[in-house]
């Protein structure tokens, strides 16, 4: 019997089905139309309860590639959770959809909305976690830097460096995603906004599995020492635009410009997971340099999305809805 997988965290893939996903997904980007799970087409419910651009464009291009049709759910229309609960919403969209994918607040709803829908739910992003956009910039690292390892881990022996709100969701999916593929992972952050201790702890856990490294410093500089990416994102996050004035001090130590760039291996790579707020968090001249790779990363949020639904919709992983 079929079970059903979800993907709400980037840990909840192993370290071998991460690299297979990684793999499908540069297949997928040579080959659009390679894998059609969706052929029907089938439905996938797309919901918005927070603003976006990028993951609207990527996913109803992706699911549309795979044969699909995505079903996009207005969130403020919706009011999931208080118009109607989250487990009769999940009952409902269950039998109407193959798989759902929800860019919500709380980690907990998505994690309800998996508990009850019968088939795969996907966070697009949560305050906890961002893993679409981990698989993505895996694949970006990827292909910038020598390709995936010939086995184990997806990128073993590279090393990213995040630098920023060590807080935010994009952190903590860095350690969890980065450590899974076997990276040296290093998070630079100002005191009062260290990442979570356990997501710290899990990210450690999983490296010691992978022969990656975790490391949590208050110095840009340590953070960025000789790596392979280099990754920032906004001071301010969805939902915290009222603290913006009192952000700004504390982070400006942490502003990815080319005098903190110059600490990172030659040829390294930075990206961004956008929208980006240029002299502030990344300076102009590095985004738009030559080392940046942001708007390879963009795209291939539809690649790596199109090759996680191909796994989690295989017959041998999940059932559930038409």
């Amino acid at each position: 019997m079929s079970t059903v997988r979800h993907f709400l965290a980037d840990d909840d893939l192993s370290t071998d089905e991460q690299r297979e996903v990684l793999e499908l997904a540069l297949r997928l980007k040579a080959d659009r139309f390679a894998e059609r799970p969706l052929a029907g087409p089938r439905s996938v419910a797309i919901i918005f309860d927070k603003p976006t651009l990028r993951t609207q464009v990527s996913f109803t291009a992706g699911i549309s590639e795979l044969g699909g049709y995505p079903m996009l759910v207005d969130g403020g229309l919706a009011r999931i959770g208080v118009r109607e609960s989250v487990p009769d919403v999940a009952r409902v969209l269950g039998r109407q959809v193959a798989a759902i994918v929800w860019r919500t607040y709380e980690q907990s709803r998505i994690e309800e909305m998996a508990e009850h829908a019968g088939v795969p739910v996907v966070n697009a992003l949560t305050d906890d976690y961002h893993p679409c956009q981990g698989l993505a910039d895996l694949l970006t690292i990827a292909e910038h830097t020598g390709g995936l390892a010939p086995s184990g881990p997806a990128l073993a022996g590279r090393s990213l460096a995040y630098v920023g709100d060590g807080a935010n969701n994009m952190a903590h999916t860095y350690l969890l995603a980065g450590a899974r593929a076997g990276m040296d992972v290093r998070v630079g952050a100002p005191d009062g906004y260290r990442p979570a201790p356990g997501i710290v702890a899990r990210a450690e856990e999983i490296a010691a599995g992978t022969g990656g490294r975790v490391t949590i410093t208050g110095s840009a500089q340590e953070a960025v020492q000789g790596a392979t990416a280099v990754v920032t994102d906004t001071w301010v996050s969805m939902g915290h635009e009222e603290q913006a004035a009192e952000r700004e001090t504390p982070f400006l130590p942490y502003r990815l410009d080319a005098d903190l760039l110059a600490h990172a291996a030659p040829e390294a790579v930075v990206l961004h997971c956008l929208p980006a707020y240029r002299g502030k968090e990344i300076d102009a001249e590095v985004i738009d340099g030559p080392q940046s790779v942001v708007w390879d990363q963009a795209e291939n949020r539809r690649h790596a999305q199109k090759a996680l639904l191909t796994h989690l919709l295989r017959p041998d992983r999940s059932g559930g809805g038409s």
